[in-house]
């Protein structure tokens, strides 16, 4: 018992010593008021800046702007040759006495005495040119040359001093998101500037006309009158020549479109030294690649320029490249459709030598081409050629153009097909390609063809 009650007595003895001890230490002030809660603290997730990225353009574009707006001008062509008017007007008026029609847009010079470029589709069927600086000068222009195809004109005139122009630019080093100044000259007004981004590059307008389009594409405003301009980088280095605009308003609505400086440039040299545009070919045939047409042709890739043909005797051929091969790049431009490959053959001559980069099988390989002069133009809708001494034998004709490639309807519905020759457009006999160029399909109002059995054959057009 007393073993007992000793025990109890710990017991309770331990357990007030605990009440007292956790009283005056561990609640020491319980009683008082509580505190406010602190905030919360942030706990950082994963995400990290990169503070090493690089630094923006610059986006002054003053620099470039003074190199440029005097060196921008206005054209005014004038013409009385409108083949669109009402018979009834050349009857009241007489072929002399037509009204005049005027057409204005802009130029950019590119030479200290007085070279100008400017689109073809501004002084197209020009009677009189006339250019006012943008010190309000005027001169009267000569044409010196035209590419209907790549729509370039190079204009002349003559100062009595050295005319301020805009350096060329390398258009293949242009980037998308890379920033552009569009200088024209429109109405008059002096020149404009405007500004944007490049967009897009090796832009086709109409991929069934067979032109070889490969415009920049823009976001810099460009309306009527501002066709000729120049598209500038932020150095005020020429990168473009502004020609079009995608509306359906006729106003702008953030496409514009430019040539390519690489290619104005090459026309414009070609025609200072050779009167005529010298093209190089590669002498292949197909088409780019992209889902529908891999799968049709049973292939993996889905970018680059399928080949089905090849021309006998030119370059690719010699080189060894073959049909079903895929050409993935030129001189390191890749090639993920028709005009990334044409615009940039657009900017060589016959006799350069380009690299090109091919897959066989699935394997890449990489040859060098020689171009050869391209001896072909769309007319009317399809390819022509002039005839070859063996040919002229065998259709037993003396000139003409042989049809390579059909592509109008309309004739192909007619009966006319590849091989068949023509012999005369709008009475008039043809030999060489100069004899068809720059005929535009709506004047074309007979045509007299040879077909490969001997049979002549005339068409009527315009009724």
């Amino acid at each position: 018992m007393k073993s007992f009650i000793k025990t109890l007595s710990i017991a309770l003895l331990s357990a007030i010593c605990s009440i007292f001890v956790y009283d005056q230490f561990f609640q020491t002030g319980a009683n008082q008021p509580p505190q406010l809660e602190q905030n919360p603290t942030l706990i950082p997730t994963n995400y990290t800046f990169n503070t090493n990225g690089y630094a923006a353009e610059s986006t002054d574009f003053t620099t470039a702007a003074e190199k440029t707006v005097n060196a921008v001008v206005h054209v005014k062509n004038t013409s009385t040759a409108d083949d669109n008017l009402p018979s009834f007007y050349r009857y009241w008026y007489g072929e002399e006495d037509l009204p005049e029609r005027i057409g204005t847009g802009s130029g950019v010079i590119v030479s200290p005495d007085g070279y100008i470029i400017t689109n073809y589709h501004v002084i197209e069927n020009s009677s009189a040119i006339e250019i006012t600086t943008n010190d309000n000068k005027t001169y009267d222009a000569k044409v010196i040359g035209t590419d209907p195809d790549t729509d370039i004109a190079v204009l002349k005139i003559n100062p009595t001093q050295k005319l301020p122009y805009i350096y060329f630019g390398n258009s293949d080093a242009t980037r998308i998101g890379e920033w552009v100044l569009a200088v024209g000259n429109p109405f008059n007004l002096n020149s404009t500037v405007t500004a944007g981004i490049i967009s897009a590059k090796s832009r086709d307008l109409n991929k069934r006309d067979r032109k070889n389009e490969s415009y920049i594409q823009t976001d810099a405003a460009v309306n009527r009158g501002n066709s000729g301009g120049a598209l500038v980088n932020t150095n005020g280095e020429l990168i473009g020549i502004n020609t079009a605009i995608s509306s359906m308003t006729g106003g702008f609505v953030g496409y514009s479109f430019a040539v390519p400086s690489n290619v104005a440039r090459k026309v414009f040299e070609d025609i200072i030294e050779y009167g005529d545009v010298q093209r190089g070919l590669l002498g292949v045939m197909g088409q780019a690649l992209d889902a529908q047409i891999a799968a049709r042709f049973e292939v993996d890739e889905t970018e680059g320029f399928y080949i089905t043909d090849l021309e006998k005797g030119l370059g690719a051929d010699l080189a060894g490249l073959k049909a079903n091969d895929i050409i993935k790049s030129v001189d390191g431009i890749k090639i993920n459709e028709f005009a990334d490959l044409s615009g940039y053959l657009a900017s060589k001559r016959p006799g350069e030598k380009v690299s090109v980069v091919f897959k066989r099988d699935g394997v890449e390989n990489k040859v060098s081409v020689r171009l050869e002069k391209i001896n072909r133009a769309i007319f009317y809708y399809m390819e022509v050629r002039p005839l070859s001494e063996e040919q002229k034998k065998e259709y037993n004709t003396d000139h003409g153009l042989y049809i390579s490639n059909m592509n109008s309807r309309r004739l192909y519905q007619r009966g006319i097909d590849n091989g068949y020759v023509i012999l005369e457009v709008n009475g008039k006999k043809v030999s060489t390609l100069s004899d068809v160029k720059g005929i535009d399909a709506s004047e074309v109002e007979d045509l007299l063809l040879l077909s490969p059995s001997g049979e002549k054959k005339m068409l009527l057009l315009q009724y």
